[in-house]
């Protein structure tokens, strides 16, 4: 990609994720850009091939980072922390760009967006897979892998409206709050009562028995 095309886009994406494609003008692209529309027509044929280049690129990036991951070795709970740390670096790496692809996308024309409707689902697709893995190998505990990939998911893409590189918390910090909360819960477990440790401990002294 050109240096002006990626300068284009970077300008784009940062008007189409504050203001919003719809409310973003090729005009104020070409302002923000310093230069005049027929300029900025010699690099790009319209508003819509601009979000279109900004979209795919960032599909692009999820799908690399993401997917090696989940089909590499690993329990379901080790992948889904790197799948979840992955996720997050590539918001991080380029809020403005990941923004664009979460919350801009349903603005593409139909073809287009049909295409990108598919590539988020196959993408999504790739939680629902891994954690439906460790349902079944008795890792995890659930009853709809789908729906658990969907709210871990909604949580992550929030951090496209308000994640700041300057704020007190970096990927790797906020990735591992995001595993832990999604792997842990907030629950606290409930404390043994007198007849729940007399259990544990036979419990504890069979299984020691035994080894």
């Amino acid at each position: 990609m050109s240096s002006r095309r990626e300068q284009i886009e970077d300008v784009a994406s940062a008007l189409f994720s504050d203001r919003g494609y719809r409310a973003t003008s090729m005009r104020d692209i070409a302002s923000a850009l310093d230069i005049q529309g027929a300029s900025l027509y010699a690099h790009v044929t319209s508003k819509e091939a601009v979000l279109a280049s900004i979209v795919d690129r960032a599909a692009k990036r999820f799908h690399q980072a993401l997917q090696p991951i989940a089909d590499g070795p690993g329990t379901a709970a080790e992948r889904l922390r790197r799948m979840i740390d992955a996720h997050v670096r590539v918001v991080a790496d380029g809020r403005e760009r990941a923004h664009v692809f979460l919350f801009e996308w349903t603005s593409l024309g139909p073809e287009r967006r049909e295409r990108i409707a598919r590539a988020r689902d196959a993408y999504e697709d790739h939680f629902t897979r891994v954690i439906g893995q460790g349902i079944q190998a008795g890792e995890l505990i659930g009853e709809d892998a789908r729906l658990a990939a969907v709210f871990l998911l909604s949580a992550m893409n929030g951090l496209a409206h308000w994640y700041r590189p300057d704020g007190p918390l970096g990927p790797e910090a906020i990735a591992g709050h995001y595993a832990n909360l999604f792997l842990h819960g907030l629950e606290r477990p409930p404390a043994l009562g007198p007849g729940d440790r007399g259990a544990e401990a036979a419990t504890i002294a069979t299984a020691g028995g035994m080894q």
